[in-house]
């Protein structure tokens, strides 16, 4: 089977591990902050704080933007349910923006139609929470103007996105935004297993993040409120969490990172290659955003479900059966059972709901072999043609 996406591990990332499993730490030492300077150096944000996944840093990102109780925080319904449950665990309710049909991202047009009936009601969100799908920028100079105009906090949900950039600024800059989120889960362009960063420009909420993601304690005297007793001290001045990142995870995070530009690259090629041999199936291919640059951590093809003669599903199982690990990214979060619950409905988001029915992530990692995509592509021309 063909993955739809897979890590690359060479021995340099095997090595920097061994190397912290025979040091002294194993947990908090030298490697997470390199790791969050590696990052930094990558990005030119001032602050990178590594986590224990993307979804821990959805979380402090949140906590530290003030976001709780009686505060609502809108989102694309095209993503992975943590871009939406961070906003839960906060206390605030959820709200949607459909997707912009070309880009799959959130759309701003729909955007600011909906910020300005929720002005008119009262209902304003907090935090908006826009998510770079498949490593394509969205248009976040149109979403910053409209976060000034209404006053809400932008959150970048650029798991897929690390290595792209928009308006030649590289994703993760936090120009036109508060605070960006990465993932390095596996399938991502970037890997430490399990893990994640928030990245700010602002000090203070990075001292926020950085407490939220460690119990809440500082050893900082400048944060403390008593007076220190000692090297060992340390004071719990807010309720935080477990959220560290460890020195295995960071290690290999900075050995990988040695190689982002690099893994970018090679899915650029292979998007441009793909480009060229699928252009006559009856599918959508992706759309590149002028001024942008995509990580491309998902290469999303669209049915064109009146020309052929299955199914959705049956193009999806029959691909499946040829050894293709098709995936979808992703069901709408309004349709989740949990989201229904809340009082969404099939229909509220007509956009999402149409490219559900027909997207498909066919495979995309960057130790793809020519071999391994011409199987993909023929695959998919013999199913379609059938």
């Amino acid at each position: 089977m063909i993955p739809y996406g897979k890590q690359s591990i060479t021995q340099d990332d095997i090595n920097a591990v061994i190397d912290v499993l025979q040091s002294d730490f194993l947990t908090q030492g030298p490697q997470v902050p390199a790791f969050e300077q590696s990052i930094v150096a990558a990005t030119g944000a001032n602050f990178a704080l590594a986590v224990n996944s993307a979804t821990s840093a959805l979380h402090i990102a949140c906590l530290a933007l003030g976001l709780g109780p009686g505060d609502s925080l809108w989102t694309t319904p095209i993503t992975f349910v943590a871009s939406a449950n961070c906003g839960l665990y906060c206390g605030a309710s959820i709200d949607f923006v459909d997707i912009n049909p070309t880009t799959y991202n959130l759309c701003p047009v729909v955007l600011k139609a909906k910020l300005k009936k929720a002005e008119q009601q009262g209902t304003l969100p907090k935090v908006v929470v826009v998510v770079h799908l498949c490593g394509q920028p969205c248009d976040m100079e149109a979403i910053h103007v409209l976060s000034i105009e209404y006053g809400f906090k932008v959150i970048e949900d650029a798991s897929h996105a690390i290595g792209g950039r928009y308006d030649g600024q590289p994703i993760g800059a936090c120009k036109y935004s508060d605070i960006t989120v990465f993932s390095f889960h596996p399938v991502k362009i970037v890997t430490t297993a399990e893990g994640g960063a928030a990245l700010t420009n602002d000090q203070e909420l990075a001292d926020k993040m950085r407490l939220y993601r460690s119990h809440g304690i500082t050893r900082d005297e400048s944060f403390m409120k008593n007076i220190s007793h000692g090297p060992w001290y340390y004071e719990q001045i807010d309720l935080g969490f477990n959220y560290r990142m460890t020195e295995l995870q960071a290690a290999l995070g900075i050995s990988q990172m040695k190689r982002l530009s690099k893994f970018v690259v090679a899915r650029h090629q292979l998007a441009k290659r793909y480009n060229e041999k699928l252009a006559d199936l009856p599918i959508t291919l992706p759309y590149q955003l002028p001024h942008t640059y995509s990580g491309l951590h998902l290469y999303v093809i669209r049915l064109h479900l009146d020309k052929i003669t299955k199914s959705y599903q049956q193009v999806f199982n029959e691909l499946r059966e040829a050894a293709i690990g098709v995936n979808v990214h992703y069901i709408p979060i309004h349709l989740q059972p949990y989201y229904q619950k809340m009082g969404f409905l099939k229909g509220d988001y007509p956009e999402a709901e149409r490219y559900y029915s027909e997207a498909i992530s066919i495979p995309m990692f960057h130790s793809m072999t020519l071999d391994q995509q011409d199987n993909v592509i023929a695959a998919l021309t013999t199913i379609l043609a059938g």
